[in-house]
């Protein structure tokens, strides 16, 4: 046989050789098939048993790379006056505390480290608080130590965030908590940069930070728009990362909203002022003033001043608006008004209140000058002037004396006892007998005509009053003006009207004129018998008002716990933009007087207040007879003096056209400005008397000379006469008028 293989033989052994390749690499794909079969049933496995058997242990583990969640504080919204000056706002102050039973305490290093131990500690700590020598601190901190007490006081005091920050980076205390021990105990402090200005009706906080992560209002509007004010505490939690714990926001905080109120600074500083100048001078126990703009009701002013001890005053309550108190004589305003729009009375009705004393079902009435004779016949608008006790109760009881239920529906038809809302917690309310309530008996109708039985917030008189000065028109007393986010208005308060008539137009006409004469009638007879509030009378303003004085009762008996004396009234009375009450409370120098003790006051304010808002309208002015057609204009470049007599619409009499860079002079004839040009001749020195120094250097500097100024304004001589040859880099010395 031939070794050589015939061609059939080859063809079959290739065929046998593919066969075996194709075999290895299906067994390898089986091997790698199983293999990875293997790994994914073992990962299931294992997904299975850290999911259902070793679940717990993992939880654990998880949690051990994680802290507890903290709570983020947001900032507390901030308060403004209505001109956008802050008035309250928030700032974080701190307790700091040691921790020396913490489980990491670093003892050695607080006793014997180079730098970090008690010593430098208690050099750094003396420095900056001053509270103690280093040697004092060292013995404080040592105490501590050997008490071993979890949280014991670093400073008795407490610190800014800036001191905190500093502070943390002394000695030992530099170290994270666990081995310092060092934490601290924040406290969100609000800040009132004008003080005790409005401050109780602006309210306080409680400055703990509570549970929620936010501060709280205690009282004040801080208290009414605590909601608004606080905001939302966001979330942070501490996770291990990389080996490092790190803090995460898993929830942003929501910063509180801004409040712009309705106070006016400048009105509620000379206000406090004159109060508390009027009541050290009368020894008062307390004293209420509020200023209420009359067209919307904004409180522009109010202060509230306690008694702290002789001479000094400060704002402990709210006395203008919690205060339901016996308002006296600025009532019977009220009792006329509802007496004239019934038709029972009008301003020249007679009325006999005889020497002063009228006996009424085995109770007295007394008029102020019973000691004086009394006023005898009168009529029922001096019966206001006068402040006639008995010449109102007398009135009342002729029109009412059957009826009492109608007087007293009036009272309500006026808004005596209306609701007005008022945005301060803990605000009282009005409150006026009926003829069946368990109080009511035969004296209640003469009593509550001049101001007695009945209990009156001052805020509740003002706003009688304001509705007096508005037309007639009772408007709520508004604190708040607007709620703003990120200085942008998210909600605008618009005057509230409570009752659009108290009575009819007539009524309010008498009763305004009642109320001017009070303070302005002066009696031509010998008599001299003026309004009893002719003390608050001004030369600068006309106010219009009422007086009241009114006796305290304690155990139901009066005479014995002293006077609320006032005057509420308005001005200017022509045309009122202001109302205003004044009340003091237990005066103890001088003869009780709403008059003479509340009148001044309300004067002072008016006058002030006046004095402050006056806007004169230029148009109306009366022309000048010193003024200037046209102002003067210095000498200079033509197209400077064409931009600005063009600005002003001031005419230009040129002959001729005039180059942008032409030189001229100016002069006001009356019917605008002649126009005289001043030439600039090649290699000549100009003339630039009259002009500026700016134009004079520019023209003299392009012919090559240089420049010297002396004085400012405009050029009043040159040191080379005009005309001369110019010397390229000669010195040409000008002067201007001072």
């Amino acid at each position: 046989m031939s070794s050589k293989e015939t061609a059939p033989e080859k063809a079959a052994g290739k065929a046998n050789g593919k066969d075996g390749k194709d075999g290895s690499i299906l067994v390898r794909y089986f091997f790698i098939l199983v293999l990875l079969s293997m790994v994914a049933v073992a990962i299931l496995i294992s997904a299975f048993r850290i999911g259902l058997v070793e679940k717990k242990e993992w939880l654990k583990v998880a949690e051990g790379m994680k802290k507890p969640d903290l709570l983020v504080s947001p900032v507390r919204g901030n308060i403004y006056s209505d001109d956008d000056r802050l008035m309250a706002t928030s700032a974080p102050q701190y307790y700091m505390y040691m921790d020396f039973g913490a489980e990491g305490f670093a003892l050695d290093s607080f006793q014997h480290s180079k730098h970090n131990n008690v010593d430098s500690l208690a050099h750094y700590l003396s420095r900056k608080l001053r509270n103690r020598t280093p040697a004092g601190y060292k013995a404080h901190l040592l105490k501590g130590l050997k008490s071993k007490k979890r949280q014991y006081p670093v400073y008795e005091g407490r610190v800014s965030y800036a001191d905190l920050k500093e502070i943390k980076t002394y000695p030992f205390l530099r170290f994270h908590r666990n081995r310092s021990g060092f934490y601290t105990r924040e406290l969100m402090m609000r800040q009132k940069p004008f003080d005790m200005l409005a401050s109780r009706t602006i309210g306080d906080i409680y400055n703990e930070v509570d549970l929620p992560g936010i501060t709280k209002g205690k009282n004040g509007l801080e208290l009414q728009y605590d909601s608004l004010l606080c905001g939302v505490a966001g979330l942070n939690s501490v996770q291990r990362v990389g080996g490092r714990w790190t803090n995460i926001t898993e929830v942003e905080p929501v910063n509180g909203m801004d409040i712009r109120s309705t106070i006016d600074i400048n009105i509620q500083d000379l206000v406090e002022k004159a109060l508390t100048d009027k009541l050290r001078e009368l020894d008062a126990d307390a004293g209420t003033a509020v200023v209420m703009e009359v067209r919307t009701g904004e409180i522009k002013a109010i202060t509230n001043m306690g008694r702290l001890g002789p001479g000094r005053f400060a704002e402990t309550m709210n006395h203008a608006v919690a205060d339901e108190i016996e308002p006296g004589s600025t009532f019977k305003v009220a009792s006329m008004m509802v007496a004239i729009d019934d038709g029972l009375v009008e301003p020249g009705t007679p009325v006999d209140v005889g020497e002063g004393v009228y006996h009424h079902v085995n109770s007295k009435i007394t008029d102020h000058n019973a000691n004086h004779g009394g006023y005898g016949m009168i009529t029922a608008e001096k019966a206001i002037w006068y402040s006639s006790n008995i010449g109102v109760a007398k009135l009342i009881l002729k029109g009412y004396g059957t009826n009492p239920e109608k007087f007293v529906d009036g009272l309500h038809r006026i808004g005596m006892d209306a609701n007005l809302r008022i945005e301060i917690p803990g605000a009282g309310k009005a409150k006026l007998r009926r003829p069946g309530d368990r109080y009511w008996s035969h004296t209640s109708l003469p009593w509550m005509s001049f101001g007695y039985e009945v209990q009156i917030p001052p805020i509740q008189t003002l706003t009688f009053f304001n509705a007096i000065a508005n037309n007639g028109k009772m408007v709520r007393p508004m604190f708040v003006r607007d709620i703003m986010k990120n200085g942008k208005v998210v909600k605008h308060f618009e005057p509230e009207v409570i009752i659009p008539a108290i009575c009819s137009e007539r009524t309010l006409e008498i009763v305004r004129d009642m109320l001017y004469n009070v303070v302005n009638y002066r009696d031509p007879t010998p008599a001299r018998r003026h309004g009893t509030g002719s003390v608050a009378r001004s030369d600068v303003i006309t106010i219009a008002g009422k007086t009241g004085t009114a006796q305290i009762a304690s155990g139901g008996v009066y005479k014995t716990a002293g006077h609320h004396v006032s005057f509420c009234g308005y001005f200017p009375s022509e045309a009122p933009l202001y109302s205003c009450i004044v009340v003091i409370s237990r005066p103890r120098v001088g003869f009780p007087s709403g008059g003479s003790m509340c009148g001044p006051v309300v004067r002072e304010i008016a006058e002030k207040v006046y004095a402050n808002c006056m806007v004169f309208d230029m148009k109306k002015a009366p022309e000048d007879s010193l003024k200037i057609a046209f102002p003067s204009v210095k000498n200079g470049r033509y197209d400077a003096l064409k931009n600005v007599a063009d600005e002003f619409r001031i005419k230009i009499n040129a002959k001729g056209s005039k180059g942008d860079d032409t030189y001229v002079a100016a002069k006001g004839n009356g019917e605008g400005l002649a126009i005289r040009e001043l030439p600039l001749v090649e290699n000549l020195v100009p003339d630039v008397t009259g002009m500026g120094a700016k134009d004079a250097v520019y023209a003299l500097e392009s012919c090559g000379l240089r420049v010297s100024l002396s004085g400012k304004g405009h050029v009043t001589s040159q040191s080379v006469a005009k005309g001369s040859r110019a010397t390229p880099g000669q010195t040409v010395v000008l002067k201007l008028s001072d």
